[in-house]
């Protein structure tokens, strides 16, 4: 008997409720798909981009709190 064909049938609670959730609200996943699209799927910046973003960071010191004397 396998690990997993005694257990086939067990549903946990998290699993029904997201289940119970997305039937309620339909367009859910549309939803989630446009959200993660404007937080993290983003277009490749050129080159040219990228060198002027590389050039204009500012350079921190090792340990920024040590005065320079």
């Amino acid at each position: 008997m396998g690990l997993f064909t005694k257990h086939s049938n067990y549903e946990s609670d998290h699993t029904k409720f997201i289940k119970d959730l997305k039937e309620k609200t339909p367009g859910m996943d549309q939803r989630q798909v446009e959200g993660r699209s404007l937080l993290w799927d983003k277009s490749p910046t050129s080159l040219d981009e990228q060198r002027r973003i590389a050039e204009s960071r500012l350079r921190q010191q090792a340990y920024p709190y040590q005065t320079k004397v």
